[in-house]
């Protein structure tokens, strides 16, 4: 589904991204884990088509779409849910939910609302709260049912654990290996190793912006580079 061939991306003269090679095919969870710095928030922001790449070539369903705006790539199926979450604070949960489903028809929208809040009980219950009234696991909520409403088939999900109780950690990656299907996937970025692999069918190790380390989920957790980097055994 996705394929990513050299990819560089810089800041001025300064390398984040340095020839990444990676791959998603459907029905997969793929994590992506690293350090701070490592360059997982600016690969999620190329693929998104929000930060400039230099070079190599992006793949969406066997498509090139490495000039594509942003707009396009949301309508050809890839959504993002960034970083803090980046819910519209002042607007209702509902009106928040509602603004992901801007490319959807408006019958496939309302269907797409009740699948979310089916997902997320606790949206339901506070529909007409303002989203800045939320609590941070609700507000993770909201920005994945935001993202689901468009309908996506590669989902972007970039550090969803940031701020949360190891609880609500738990909750939120439940939830998203919930969302696996069959013609769909899922592109987890997250400095949480320990919680990302343990959901991923395989799993990459990008450091100082290049690929270090892949393999299935469960090679990278066993892994003892892995688990002296991330892991702190």
């Amino acid at each position: 589904m996705l394929e990513i061939n050299g990819l560089e991306s810089r800041y001025g003269r300064i390398p984040a991204l340095r020839g990444v090679s990676l791959r998603v095919r459907a029905g997969e969870l793929v994590a992506l884990v690293g350090a701070n710095g490592a360059g997982k928030t600016t690969l999620l922001r190329a693929l998104s088509g929000v930060q400039p790449v230099t070079a190599g070539r992006i793949d969406l369903d066997g498509r090139d779409i490495t000039a594509a705006s942003a707009a396009r790539r949301v309508r050809l199926g890839m959504v993002q849910v960034p970083e803090g979450r980046q819910v519209f604070a002042p607007l209702s949960v509902e009106d928040n939910l509602r603004l992901g489903a801007y490319t959807r028809p408006r019958p496939e929208a309302a269907q797409s609302l009740e699948r979310v809040y089916a997902m997320f009980p606790a949206l339901r219950a506070k529909r007409s709260a303002p989203a800045g009234m939320l609590s941070g696991g609700q507000q993770q909520m909201l920005a994945i049912g935001r993202a689901l409403m468009a309908r996506p088939r590669l989902l972007l999900l970039d550090e969803p654990s940031m701020g949360l109780a190891p609880r609500l950690v738990r909750e939120i990656f439940d939830h998203i290996a919930a969302l696996r299907g069959a013609d769909s996937a899922i592109f987890l970025v997250d400095q949480n190793a320990r919680a990302a692999l343990r959901i991923a069918d395989r799993g990459y190790v990008l450091e100082t912006g290049c690929v270090a380390l892949e393999g299935s989920g469960a090679e990278l957790l066993a892994n003892e580079r892995v688990q002296a980097a991330y892991l702190g055994l």
